[in-house]
């Protein structure tokens, strides 16, 4: 405390070799598990699409079979595309000249 009654703030230490080098090994640590972080999100990436990839493809062969089978069903009867889910039939008429 000085004699006007204010305090006084420690000399500031100048950092040492040891705080320097520290400070640099910190920095690479860091460094190194941001970019394995990253490696990370783009492991779980690849495992996500090689998970889904599969999932997708049966769903659209089901999908396929499907809409095979009812055209199949309906070239049998005659007729056109079976009624949708709504019940409206769509038929297209060819006018020739």
């Amino acid at each position: 405390m000085t004699p006007e009654g204010e305090f006084r703030e420690p000399p500031l230490r100048q950092p040492g070799r040891f705080d320097r080098v520290l400070a640099r090994v910190g920095g690479v640590a860091i460094l190194l598990a941001v970019i394995a972080g990253g490696l990370v999100l783009a492991a779980l990436a690849v495992l996500s699409l090689a998970v889904l990839l599969p999932i997708a493809i049966v769903a659209a062969a089901i999908g396929a079979g499907s809409l095979w089978w009812r055209m199949r069903r309906a070239r049998s009867t005659g007729g056109g595309v079976p009624p949708g889910p709504g019940g409206r039939v769509m038929r297209f008429v060819i006018i020739r000249r």
